[in-house]
């Protein structure tokens, strides 16, 4: 015989699998939304201290897809403000105090630009979140150019070294001035004879380069590597330790001159920011580190991990400027 559920039961046991359904409901739909990983932050903006194009740029906008490709967080706000070398954008980010859904996109230049414009705010300001990225710069013409290997440039540049102008995205003390600079006084050209033309980031730089305004540039190889893989631009050298795979270029030690230079990425926030607040950027930065998203767009960029967060980053900021110095007081800038 089948026992029958009284009438009187049934509406509130059906009540009552209805509860179960909505507690139990929940974290099933959550996965991937960043609620449950700690890192979502609506209303994050991420700030690029200079124009449309440059490393800074590419390295932001790549970072913000990466992030909500990854389900970490929704929505992220990418805009520039140029000037200064990114000591514009660095004023106004040290000024956002406390301020939890900001960050900045910047590198060595901003170091540079900081301490060549006597800014009165520096990156010590600032709340360290981390380095992501390392990568070399690359020695690049027009595919115009008469220069076809970088012998032949720097034989030119030796005769009349005032008389070519060199390009980089950078201000004095940034990377795209030192790494020309260590080029010159490898080829025994005193750097003060350098005729150096200072560009508010590396989209700025290319038109100059694509259109011989400049007899040749230096910039991050991120920056150009759709140009040169097109054949718009002509890829001379690369100033770090190794070729770039996939690349055409020696690096600048192979060719005869001894230089080893790299440039590196970060991030940083506004000081005064709550333990949380610097918390919840930092876990986002690193989950997003570790997502495939990240991995895949350092491998099509060229660039190498560099992964450092806190109060290491902290640290190495604080080394960096002091590179800064001795390298402008070593070469007599």
């Amino acid at each position: 015989m089948r026992l029958r559920t009284p009438r009187r039961l049934r509406v509130p046991l059906a009540l009552l699998g209805s509860a179960l359904l909505v507690l139990v409901g929940p974290p099933l739909l959550t996965t991937g939304s960043g609620d449950d990983t700690g890192t979502k932050i609506p209303g994050l903006r991420l700030m690029v201290p200079n124009t449309p194009g440059g490393g800074y740029d590419i390295t932001a906008r790549t970072a913000a897809k990466n992030a909500e490709d990854a389900g970490l967080t929704h929505n992220i706000e990418v805009f520039n403000l140029p000037g200064a070398g990114g000591t514009v954008g660095l004023s106004r980010l040290v000024g956002e105090h406390g301020n939890g859904k900001l960050a900045m996109s910047m590198g060595l230049g901003v170091v540079g630009a900081a301490r060549s414009n006597d800014a009165p705010k520096t990156l010590a300001d600032t709340t360290p979140i981390a380095r992501l990225t390392e990568e070399q710069d690359v020695v690049v013409v027009s595919k115009d150019s008469p220069y076809k290997t970088i012998g032949q440039l720097i034989d030119a540049w030796k005769e009349k070294p005032g008389k070519m102008p060199v390009g980089g995205g950078s201000s004095p003390g940034g990377p795209d001035h030192i790494a020309p600079m260590l080029m010159a006084r490898a080829a025994g050209i005193p750097p003060k004879d350098v005729n150096y033309i200072p560009f508010d980031g590396g989209g700025e730089l290319l038109a100059s380069i694509l259109g011989s305004k400049v007899a040749f540039g230096v910039s991050g190889v991120g920056e150009y590597l759709d140009q040169i893989k097109s054949g718009e631009l002509r890829l001379l050298a690369v100033t770090g330790p190794k070729r770039v795979k996939g690349l055409d270029g020696p690096t600048l030690k192979e060719s005869g001159y001894d230089v080893n230079f790299t440039n590196w990425r970060g991030i940083v926030a506004p000081p005064g920011l709550s333990d949380a607040e610097r918390d919840k950027l930092t876990s986002l930065i690193r989950k997003l580190h570790a997502s495939p998203e990240w991995r895949e767009s350092l491998k099509k960029n060229g660039w190498d991990d560099a992964f450092l967060t806190g109060g290491k980053f902290g640290d190495f900021l604080d080394a960096q400027d002091k590179r800064v110095v001795s390298v402008l007081k070593e070469l007599g800038l």
